[in-house]
């Protein structure tokens, strides 16, 4: 049973998500806000699909832009949850014609009794709806945190008895007017940290390369074997017949080569050279 409690969106990936997939008219989620554009004559909306439960729940948002009245005399921003019951849902209509802030039970598109405050863009900049297994509330918050009660109405039997079969409706309608949207934004949370936008200056740190100078000495047999990792300026010095082994841990210091010198020692007494060498 998905509780609305469990319900969250701060729309900041960009992406229109899966809980809403029965969304319409167009709408878009831009700047970390779900945007509902106004087009006269047209409805639009972020919409869930019918697998939603109000009983035991609750559910808030906040609308930080809304529309102009512009030319329209219907101009309608609405927070609403539907039965599956065409017509019937419970939620608020921000009217931006006449300025108020309705808080409506609705059968068949219309709540008699509904009751309506001026609206005010501060302090109602959030609303909630609410049901504890006897009433059902509305509310509204300047911050998401301090909440005041506006309407409390016993429960309607269709919210205990459609589990699971309730969606919320974001949707906005003019008549007429500029073209023009809403936004819709923070679906039960007060975080907005999913997205950073920013520009700046940094240093990158980079590992360094260098030039190694070494001189290693040897004696004994066999061969000459350098073997080195960085860029190795080096002389390497054998007495005789000898080898010299040496790699990237050879003792430092040293004459600066870009080759391998090889100095063999003078000639000493008893030395016998054949020819054809004199």
């Amino acid at each position: 049973m998905p509780l609305l409690t469990t319900l969250q969106d701060n729309f900041n990936d960009g992406v229109i998500g899966p809980n809403w997939g029965d969304s319409y008219g167009g709408v878009s989620e831009t700047g970390g806000q779900a945007r509902v554009p106004l087009v006269a004559g047209a409805y639009a909306g972020y919409q869930t699909g019918r697998a939603w439960t109000l009983a035991g729940a609750s559910i808030y948002l906040k609308t930080p832009v809304l529309p102009a009245a512009s030319t329209g005399t219907d101009v309608g921003v609405h927070f609403m949850i539907t039965s599956p019951v065409e017509g019937t849902g419970i939620g608020f209509k921000i009217n931006r014609v006449t300025a108020k802030l309705r808080m409506q039970s609705n059968t068949d598109y219309f709540d008699a009794a509904a009751v309506e405050i001026t609206y005010d863009a501060t302090n109602h900049l959030w609303l909630r709806l609410r049901e504890d297994g006897t009433n059902v509330y509305w509310d509204t918050s300047p911050n998401g945190s301090t909440w005041t009660n506006r309407r409390t109405l016993a429960t309607p039997a269709w919210i205990t008895a459609a589990v699971d079969t309730c969606a919320v409706d974001l949707f906005c309608y003019r008549d007429a007017g500029v073209t023009d949207y809403a936004a819709y934004d923070n679906v039960n949370t007060l975080s907005d940290g999913a997205v950073v936008t920013g520009t700046g200056s940094g240093t990158m740190t980079t590992a360094a390369t260098g030039t190694a100078k070494r001189t290693a000495t040897g004696t004994g047999s066999g061969a000459l074997d350098t073997t080195t990792a960085v860029a190795a300026q080096a002389v390497y010095h054998a007495t005789g017949s000898g080898s010299v082994d040496t790699d990237a841990t050879a003792t430092a210091g040293g004459t600066d080569r870009n080759d391998v010198d090889f100095l063999l020692g003078r000639p000493h007494s008893g030395w016998v050279v054949s020819p054809p060498w004199r």
